[in-house]
């Protein structure tokens, strides 16, 4: 008789969540999963948030909707990608058309298995020379960086002539301007200002006018809206979340 199939922690959990969740009322648009709903995410517990298969949650989804839609990554793209995030880092490290670079601070915390080395980079002192990236993504970055005014300037230093980024953040519509206060620096303090622990900034109203400072042309595209309130569901969409598409002219 054979021995029973092992299977890890995770994997169990990902099992249950799938008998949990059948059906196919959502539909993951990363991984083409499909159940009843996705799952709760987030300190406030944000509903149809968290694909049970990939793990993706409602930006990932945007973007990726957004990159296909607007055939981003057509043609050979040389992509510099900030906090690879794990959904993006194994679409882009297979993609042949691309020259990717995924990059972070703290290369060692990601242990993603893959074999596209990620490159050990600082936001605010970028190691490549001037008009070299095709696309840049930067994604939930900016709000951890001191001085995002530094950051936003290499992104835009390394970004080509007519190149271009998505530079998505949290932030808060109801805000005209950016609330931030570097005397903050407890976990603590960080926490209850600006709802996240490693948050340096609440962004408000004024986050365009600040990337157009540095350079960029910025569509804030309300892309979200093109879907229709059930599509918005199905694909696990916020619909409140615009894109920020930045351009090097």
């Amino acid at each position: 008789m054979k021995n029973p199939p092992i299977f890890s922690l995770k994997e169990i959990r990902k099992r249950r969540k799938e008998k949990q969740f059948k059906g196919n009322n959502v539909v993951c648009s990363i991984c083409n999963a499909t159940y009843s709903k996705f799952g709760v995410f987030g300190k406030q517990d944000r509903p149809n948030a968290q694909c049970h298969n990939c793990g993706s949650l409602e930006r990932h989804r945007l973007i990726w909707k957004y990159i296909q839609d607007k055939n981003v990554l057509e043609h050979t793209v040389r992509l510099l990608h900030f906090a690879p995030e794990k959904v993006f880092y194994e679409i882009f490290s297979t993609s042949e058309n691309l020259e990717y670079y995924p990059c972070d601070l703290y290369p060692d915390l990601y242990t993603y298995g893959g074999t596209m080395k990620i490159h050990k980079v600082d936001i605010t002192e970028i190691p490549f020379e001037d008009n070299y990236f095709d696309f840049i993504l930067c994604n939930h970055v900016l709000e951890h960086i001191e001085n995002d005014h530094l950051a936003m300037s290499e992104l835009y230093r390394v970004m080509k002539p007519s190149g271009s980024g998505i530079f998505q953040v949290p932030l808060d519509y109801n805000r005209e301007h950016t609330y931030e206060d570097l005397s903050i620096t407890s976990k603590k303090g960080r926490l209850k200002a600006f709802g996240q622990k490693d948050h340096v900034r609440w962004y408000g109203q004024d986050y365009k006018d600040r990337l157009t400072k540095m350079g960029f042309q910025v569509t804030e595209d309300d892309f979200v809206s093109t879907f229709s309130a059930e599509e918005q569901f199905k694909f696990g969409l916020d619909p409140k979340e615009k894109v920020y598409w930045c351009k090097k002219c």
